[in-house]
């Protein structure tokens, strides 16, 4: 184990990376959207397994983590940061844009836009905390007044995700309970609120319409990062460096889990995140 300080990825031959953060595995949906969208970038993924789900957290408790998370990233060096999370991206990415030396990304806005163009009857599903924000409902409505949208929380995906329980008989019968309300709305496009959902994509798809339209913002938030880098002058043109997986819980648990999407067992470091003066009120 190690606190992972003091030890910067960037040299004079090697670019920084890019920094992404989840709970836990949901965000390999976005490092698998960087490793198609943008190969030649090196990646510090961190799961704050120790802490999740994140959905139930109060505010000030993902402020704070968001805040530790992103102190320790840049310790490490990193160009950019995408929040692959979207309670994250709901509750804390305005308060801390600008306070760190490098872009931070959400998942709202690239969702919202993506959605917006898409459909007109938009259903979101997200954590307990990101529908208690409305934050898509917000972003959606001012791209485009005339969309309707219904955001329900489902604060069981995420469990289901991270035990692996995606075959048990009993998720289906979980999902079609949160999605009902959706589909008596007759919505005709679905949002990923939260980046463990993709990984429930065959489920959600044996229950909806088969002419539903899915949202995943982590597409629509790669492409943004790619477009930030290329303002910025700092995508990389040297091949990718492997990615570097970081937890503050079980690195095996980890590795076992990611097999399913990454194709391989990744090596996992465990690290200890610096705290931070201000502890948060909880």
């Amino acid at each position: 184990m190690n606190n992972g300080l003091n030890h910067p990825l960037s040299t004079s031959k090697q670019p920084a990376p890019i920094g992404i953060f989840d709970s836990g595995v949901g965000g390999l949906t976005v490092l698998r959207e960087i490793y198609r969208q943008l190969p030649n970038e090196s990646v510090l993924y961190f799961g704050d397994t120790a802490r999740l789900p994140y959905g139930a957290r109060s505010p000030e408790e993902i402020l704070y983590f968001v805040r530790q998370i992103l102190t320790w990233m840049a310790d490490r060096g990193v160009k950019m940061v995408m929040m692959a999370c979207n309670t994250s991206s709901a509750l804390a990415l305005d308060q801390i844009q600008g306070d760190f030396p490098f872009p931070v990304l959400g998942l709202i806005r690239p969702g919202a836009q993506a959605a917006a163009l898409r459909g007109k009857r938009i259903g979101v599903i997200a954590t307990q905390a990101t529908v208690a924000s409305r934050a898509y409902t917000c972003a959606i409505q001012e791209i485009d007044s005339t969309c309707q949208v219904w955001e329900v929380g489902c604060p069981k995906f995420v469990p289901i995700v991270e035990q692996n329980r995606l075959r048990d008989s009993s998720t289906k019968v979980t999902a079609a309970t949160y999605l009902q309300p959706l589909m008596a709305a007759e919505i005709d496009t679905l949002v990923y609120g939260c980046t463990h959902y993709p990984h429930l994509k065959s489920v959600l798809q044996a229950i909806l319409p088969n002419a539903m339209q899915y949202i995943d913002p982590a597409i629509s938030m790669v492409a943004a990062g790619a477009q930030e880098l290329d303002a910025l002058g700092l995508r990389s043109s040297l091949p990718a460096q492997a990615t570097e997986f970081c937890v503050s819980g079980s690195a095996i648990e980890f590795a076992n889990l990611a097999v399913r999407w990454l194709g391989h067992r990744p090596a996992v470091n465990q690290i200890y995140l610096p705290e931070l003066a201000v502890r948060p009120k909880l």
